[in-house]
């Protein structure tokens, strides 16, 4: 793969996104971090954090929305494909996720933020959430990994091919495997496809967060039809772990065929609790500044 086709799958799902989004480079120790900025600029914060290899453009479809009236910052992941480049700290665990989400909020100037991440993100936005409790409102996990629960072990032998042979071609037929039914946007495909083949990646994985250090209220959806993980057995777990948190399966929906997939019924869900009509009590904070 030259650079320029994953660049041009990159411009083109890009330019699915309202016109007046922002691109900001925010400087952090491990490099300048990509965001994409679209809202009200007086609306409270809402930071998103995609799954691997989605880039933060695959929240093109629920921007629209969520910008009415959040102030959406969707960020291209540290030590994944896109347009946020490794310099300067070496990205080495988990702690340095947080310290380097902790530097892009000061670089956005956020004291605090709603935040909401699917999959790996929302690994990362559950372990930065018990990390640094104090900077997060609200906390919405939207299928997430190694947090609840781990992978279905026949979900591991099917991305096996991909993860030791990466190709654009061996990451579509996974893809058509998991999401079988709900056909995804074809840009976004391509561009994950091609996000697999990237060189350098390097995803941090680590331990899962203590349930008892999400300090906020929480929305955990997951998707019914995912083959990532049995996701009535998560939801269980998550009830458990947070018997306080909201927790709800999306229908139709696959692991990764989200946010894609129904985006209207996953941005009402978000909307409803990021506002605080779910059903979530917990921790209530002032307004964001």
């Amino acid at each position: 793969m030259s650079p320029s086709e994953f660049d041009r799958a990159y411009d083109a799902l890009r330019a699915r996104w309202p016109e007046s989004t922002e691109e900001r480079d925010v400087a952090t120790p491990y490099g300048p971090t990509r965001v994409h900025v679209y809202g009200a600029p007086g609306g409270s914060p809402l930071l998103l954090l995609p799954g691997g290899s989605a880039t933060g453009l695959v929240w093109f479809a629920n921007a629209p929305a969520l910008g009415e009236q959040y102030r959406v910052h969707a960020v291209d992941l540290m030590g994944d494909a896109g347009r946020t480049r490794r310099q300067g700290t070496p990205l080495r665990n988990a702690d340095d996720l947080t310290a380097w989400l902790d530097a892009l909020l000061d670089g956005l100037g956020l004291a605090r933020t709603h935040l909401c991440g699917h999959s790996y993100g929302a690994w990362m936005a559950a372990r930065y959430a018990a990390h640094a409790p104090s900077r997060v409102d609200r906390l919405a996990l939207v299928d997430p990994t190694q947090v609840f629960a781990g992978f279905r072990p026949g979900y591991l032998l099917r991305a096996l091919p991909t993860l030791i042979r990466p190709s654009e071609a061996r990451a579509r037929a996974f893809l058509a495997w998991e999401t079988a039914g709900t056909h995804p946007d074809e840009t976004w495909q391509r561009l994950y496809a091609l996000a697999t083949t990237v060189p350098g990646r390097k995803l941090i994985t680590g331990t899962r967060p203590r349930a008892a250090d999400l300090d906020m209220p929480v929305l955990v959806l997951l998707a019914e039809d995912s083959r990532t993980h049995h996701a009535a057995a998560v939801a269980d777990r998550a009830r458990r772990a947070l018997p306080h948190a909201e927790v709800a399966l999306l229908p139709g929906a696959t692991h990764h065929s989200l946010p894609l997939t129904a985006p209207k019924e996953l941005d009402d869900r978000l909307t409803a609790f990021l506002d605080g009509d779910g059903r979530s009590p917990g921790r209530r904070s002032a307004p964001p500044s």
